[in-house]
């Protein structure tokens, strides 16, 4: 497991470990995330590790007998994951298998994963639920980092048709506790997106914690 300053992230490592039945490793708090990848690599005792956010809930009835390795040529398997606000069943948030190997030659990109070597291939199956709303702060994130870069073009092979539609989803659909700020985040994300247009650096502020932080402070004083 990989967290920063998930609020429930210590209960949801305890759920990984009495679901999955096994101990689970868990980095916390490293600034950057390619960083925090890199060190998740030399961490692991295998070849192809089992990869969770610290807002993912895994499903009660995740079955770890029935992962099977990954294929040649295939860097990561990225399971769906529910988001609670707004009902959309994707890869965002979700459990991924990924090849220790490609972590460590992993390329440019701000959405880090999608810099890996090789394929990624998605599974059918739904593994949990994404759990963005455990703050206001980490709903707006949540929406503000994910249309960002869905509006700047998804790197993982999305028609332009699917892109739009989670992008209307996220900025106009949203029920539940700190619903308002996953919405807000979204809408400011897309305009983040395009005043970020040609600027490599200005765009990969979306991995810097304490910029997120400021941005969204700033955002909620201004409205």
């Amino acid at each position: 497991m990989l967290s920063y300053d998930e609020p429930r992230a210590g209960l949801l490592h305890t759920r990984l470990e009495r679901v999955l039945g096994v101990k689970v490793k868990r980095l916390h708090g490293v600034v950057g995330m390619r960083r925090a990848y890199c060190l998740a690599a030399e961490v692991v005792d295998t070849d192809e590790l089992l990869l969770a956010d610290g807002d993912f809930v895994i499903d009660a009835a995740f079955d770890l007998r029935t992962v099977t390795p990954l294929a040649d040529g295939v860097s990561m398997r990225v399971w769906r994951a529910r988001n609670p606000l707004n009902g959309l069943v994707y890869g965002y948030g979700g459990l991924k298998l990924i090849r220790r190997s490609a972590l460590r030659q992993l390329g440019e990109a701000v959405d880090v994963l999608a810099a890996l070597p090789g394929r990624t291939e998605f599974a059918a199956e739904i593994a949990g639920t994404t759990r963005i709303d455990q703050s206001a702060y980490h709903a707006w994130k949540a929406g503000f980092r994910e249309c960002a870069m869905l509006t700047r073009g998804s790197e993982y092979g999305m028609s332009d048709q699917e892109t739009a539609a989670r992008i209307a989803t996220w900025t106009e659909v949203a029920e539940g506790e700190f619903a308002s700020y996953a919405v807000a985040g979204a809408r400011q994300g897309v305009e983040f997106a395009h005043e970020a247009a040609g600027d490599p650096a200005l765009f990969d502020r979306l991995n810097d914690p304490a910029w997120l932080r400021a941005r969204f402070d700033d955002q909620a004083l201004t409205g």
